[in-house]
């Protein structure tokens, strides 16, 4: 049986869901939200240590804006009410990502999140938010440049921004959709893969744990016959 310490999720097709369903991306969005809180609660079920959610990337700010805003407040939202829930649950939240170009009410929410969650190790939450891959490895050099340091795997893994948590045992991404979209493109390296047809509002307790269960049980070589 295959352990898993760290699940990393690409939740695709909120946008695509709302539309279908309720004849607005943004009501996708907030059914998408009800997901993340089920997986989050078989996560910590199924004694897995680390969870990585892609949230908001780089190239998502080319979308409108009032979808945007939306979403903001959607977040903004969860961490002012859920912030406790998180604390009783032993939750850590961490988030990856460039967060300058964040609203300074949604900067202090995640600062205060972050700290007040800073002690627990029950699970480590990484919200992928303003994240691209492509960005974290260019700054990750340009500091191991600067600090005068030796390019190598473990100084490159230093600087990235999920320092602190293994390269995640595998990927699950929904919506239909194959491809990686500037996601953890160096911790992928040997991560199983599942691609996922349901939309991520119609992914469900059942659908992840048979992929857990499918990952737990498969022949993983890592190179080796």
């Amino acid at each position: 049986m295959n352990p898993i310490k760290h699940v990393a999720i690409i939740m695709d097709g909120n946008g695509r869901w709302g539309v279908k369903n309720k004849g607005t991306r943004n009501l996708g969005h907030k059914a998408g939200l009800e997901t993340i809180e089920v997986i989050i609660e078989e996560t910590i079920r199924q004694d897995i240590d680390h969870l990585t959610l892609y949230t908001f990337s780089t190239e998502n700010w080319k979308r409108p804006k009032k979808e945007i805003s939306f979403l903001f407040t959607l977040l903004e939202n969860f961490l002012s009410i859920k912030i406790n829930e998180l604390i009783k649950n032993n939750v850590k939240l961490k988030i990856i990502g460039n967060k300058k170009k964040f609203s300074a009410k949604l900067q202090s929410l995640i600062n205060i999140s972050e700290k007040k969650t800073i002690q627990n190790n029950k699970l480590q939450i990484n919200l992928a938010l303003n994240y691209g891959s492509k960005e974290e490895l260019l700054n990750a050099m340009k500091l191991i440049t600067k600090n005068k340091q030796k390019f190598s795997e473990k100084n490159i893994e230093k600087h990235l921004h999920t320092n602190g948590s293994p390269n995640p045992d595998l990927l699950i991404r929904t919506g239909d959709t194959h491809r990686l979209s500037n996601f953890l493109l160096w911790q992928l390296a040997y991560t199983e893969i599942f691609f996922e047809k349901k939309l991520w509002p119609d992914f469900k307790k059942n659908d992840y744990k048979r992929i857990l269960k499918k990952f737990r049980t498969s022949k993983r070589n890592f190179g080796s016959i």
